[in-house]
């Protein structure tokens, strides 16, 4: 248990957290699908196609060159896409789609690093539209996520600005700390993805979390802590002691020159009453 309150005289301390698969137990970009589907944003066929990745996703997780297919495909998909529609569209089925997969275990983790007066940073591969408002519903304090390019027009142009990816992950926590004044060899970080070694290698407290076969390995040999996650559960249906006091903020990475939303944030968006009105 992490009940120990952190000393006030001490360095601040955070705990990092991927979100997919460490935190809920999918992937939060491919999870909106169909939600763009009944948006009208994306036709069946990238409906099927969606799926089959979020089933190879769970199944083993995604490899650096999947994960590079995956990036390239969304990109591309979401070129033209308003981001205000996006956002929209994530804010209308967040609840409905977001609250059921959040892990118990997670959830407590964020609840005891807060009570021992840690931050709590998500940092994911993901897009910003998707991951901002997932974190602000954990309490998280801020965020780290893939960010795409907009045109003056307000839409994503199908470049990406900032990747959250690999060790580009760990530069923004190193970036963050500067910031911020962490203390990393006191901070704790948790993933799934071999593809994380870089950010858990670069804390004092790394943990590997449901983790891939590669990470098994690489934390068996280095002897961090691995835990399993499988208890997907509503944040209401908890202790109604999920009430975290209001944090500082959900400050965008940008502040950590690294912004944040994914190569998967590259979103299907499109407002529900807006494809309804076209129909």
């Amino acid at each position: 248990m992490l009940c120990r309150v952190e000393n006030r005289f001490l360095p601040r301390t955070a705990a990092f957290f991927d979100l997919d698969k460490t935190v809920i137990a999918k992937s939060s970009t491919l999870t909106f699908s169909k939600s763009f589907y009944h948006g009208g944003l994306i036709n069946r066929r990238a409906v099927l196609r969606t799926a089959y990745t979020q089933f190879v996703f769970l199944a083993g997780g995604a490899d650096h060159d999947q994960m590079e297919r995956m990036r390239e495909y969304l990109s591309a998909l979401c070129k033209g896409w308003n981001v205000q529609q996006v956002k929209e569209l994530v804010a209308e089925t967040l609840h409905e789609l977001i609250d059921p997969i959040i892990y118990d275990e997670a959830a407590t983790l964020i609840e005891e690093h807060h009570t021992a007066g840690r931050d709590v940073v998500i940092v994911s591969t993901s897009g910003a539209e998707v991951v901002e408002p997932i974190g602000e519903l954990l309490g998280a304090d801020r965020v780290v996520a893939t960010r795409m390019v907009v045109g003056d027009d307000g839409c994503y142009t199908g470049e990406v600005e900032y990747y959250a990816y690999g060790p580009t992950k760990a530069q923004a926590i190193k970036a963050l700390a500067e910031s911020e004044g962490y203390d990393l060899e006191r901070c704790y970080a948790y993933s799934d993805s071999a593809t994380d070694v870089p950010m858990l290698e670069s804390v004092g407290h790394p943990h590997a979390v449901n983790p891939d076969r590669a990470l098994r390995r690489e934390a068996t040999l280095r002897e961090w802590p691995i835990l399993a996650f499988d208890r997907p559960v509503r944040l209401k249906q908890r202790l109604s002691a999920f009430s975290l006091p209001p944090r500082p903020a959900l400050m965008a990475a940008a502040a950590v020159s690294a912004a944040a939303l994914t190569a998967g944030a590259v979103w299907y968006a499109a407002r529900r009453r807006a494809g309804a009105a076209t129909a």
